[in-house]
């Protein structure tokens, strides 16, 4: 079971930024595609950004240009950075592990809040 735990959440101004980071608990990433997801009140949870077991990554439309995920496969680590925040960017973020060939093999972290407000 893979053991993944967000941090980096918090209050910030439209416009500014954070950084979220998530740590998997072993050396996952050759064989887990990782991703950040997110949730709105009253929504569904959508995808923001993933990387892929090639070390790809892909973002979603609303987050393209302002959003960058990487990783730290020394520190089995992978990381949302965002930027120019928007109050629609408020939300509960949460890291996700897949495994690339047991696609129904998933693992998730408990997520971390991040809200944008003047």
């Amino acid at each position: 079971q893979v053991q993944l735990v967000e941090s980096g959440g918090g209050l910030v101004q439209p416009g500014g930024s954070l950084r979220l980071p998530c740590a998997a608990s072993g050396s996952i990433f050759t064989i887990y595609r990782t991703g950040w997801y997110r949730q709105a009140p009253g929504k569904q949870r959508d995808s923001v950004a993933w990387i892929t077991s090639d070390g790809s990554t892909r973002y979603a439309d609303t987050v393209k240009g302002r959003f960058t995920n990487s990783r730290d496969n020394t520190q089995n680590t992978v990381y949302l950075k965002m930027n120019s925040l928007k109050p629609r960017d408020t939300a509960i973020y949460y890291c996700n592990a897949q495994h690339i060939i047991v696609s129904s093999v998933q693992n998730w972290g408990r997520g971390t809040q991040a809200t944008v407000s003047s």
